[in-house]
């Protein structure tokens, strides 16, 4: 059954509203929604599942989904011949790989969906919610183990599997993302609210996230005691067995190394280039000066999905506690999803 644009949009636009109300007014629905959740990944806590939801329904706003494709050609979204895109979804954070479904179904193609088996119902869940409100769906959305059917692919994973997938996907049209984190650059100089919002970029899905803030930039003997104090909300980190287990091996290896470190009881902050840390470790660099910062930034920025600074003020990032509430134009890795959707080549015209 053929569906137009006008009528996909609706489609998204009416989603957007459904969960907002599922949200405000259905709290045992979404409760039962996150036990299902749990139940195959002990990460996607009732918070989580709720903070993942809302993020999508923000995405989903009317005006938020015309400013984003504003940017693009109207005839590009109605493809003469559409294409069987392969999805492969991670399953680090619950329904992370939505963005992808959105695109593709937006644009017009069918989407061929390889579900992370940490995130095995979410996503099915949604695309339901979705072929309720626009029956025409049923026939743009597949589950499937293998996408090798598909005559394009988006996929992402971890450094290692992004090569495998190159690899095994180099003669379609494909789109890789790869291991990213995120980072904060502190001053000294925020406010102790604008310090506890941090919390939410550094704890929402327990750091799992490449929107989880793992890095701090801050400034030669920075005084570390007012952000661990902002952040003491968070110690209900500590309920969840895993990341209290964690925290309890990560504190150990830092005592046995005699490593230096900061530990505010749930969470260990030490000195470390590295820009992923472990979960319950937040690693800091110092910088001198802003030349200094915005060239380490420049530096590090092919492993960086996110930067968070106080009010947004430096040049490209967002506020802090903004981290995990992309707008529905912030592409993952910074590529352009939706321009390569509407750029695939039709059939017979693919590369030789």
């Amino acid at each position: 059954m053929p569906v137009d644009f006008a009528h996909r949009l609706a489609a998204f636009e009416q989603l957007g509203a459904r969960l907002t109300s599922l949200l405000a007014d259905a709290p045992d629905a979404v409760a039962a929604l996150a036990a299902q959740a749990r139940a195959a990944n002990p990460w996607f806590d009732e918070a989580n599942v709720r903070a993942a939801l809302s993020g999508i329904a923000a995405m989903l706003r009317p005006d938020e989904l015309r400013q984003w494709l504003s940017a693009y050609d109207p005839a590009a979204l109605e493809p003469a011949a559409p294409r069987r895109v392969g999805v492969v979804m991670a399953g680090n954070i619950p329904l992370v790989g939505f963005h992808d479904m959105l695109c593709v179904l937006l644009s017009g193609h069918r989407l061929l969906a390889k579900l992370a088996s940490t995130d095995p119902m979410l996503p099915r869940w949604l695309a339901a919610e979705l072929t309720r409100l626009e029956p025409a769906f049923a026939e743009r959305i597949e589950f499937v183990e293998l996408v090798k059917e598909a005559e394009a692919v988006i996929a992402t994973g971890s450094d290692n599997t992004a090569r495998y997938f190159d690899y095994y996907f180099a003669n379609k049209p494909h789109l890789i993302r790869r291991n990213r984190t995120s980072r904060a650059v502190l001053t000294g100089y925020e406010s102790g609210e604008e310090l506890a919002r941090l919390g939410e970029d550094v704890f929402r899905y327990y750091g799992l996230g490449c929107r989880n803030v793992a890095n701090l930039l801050v400034p030669p003997d920075y005084d570390f005691r007012p952000l661990l104090d902002a952040l003491q909300p968070w110690q209900t980190v500590l309920n969840h067995n895993k990341y209290h287990h964690n925290y309890d091996y990560q504190r150990s290896l830092l005592l046995v190394n005699l490593a230096p470190h900061f530990d505010a009881g749930f969470l260990l902050v030490r000195e470390d280039a590295q820009p992923v840390s472990p979960i319950s470790v937040l690693h800091y660099q110092t910088y001198d000066g802003k030349a200094e910062l915005e060239a380490r930034l420049a530096e590090q920025a092919a492993k960086t999905q996110a930067v968070v600074s106080a009010g947004g003020w430096l040049a490209g990032s967002v506020p802090l506690g903004a981290a995990q509430y992309p707008h529905v134009w912030d592409y993952a890795d910074g590529v352009d999803t939706l321009r390569f959707l509407t750029t695939l080549p039709v059939p017979g015209e693919e590369a030789v």
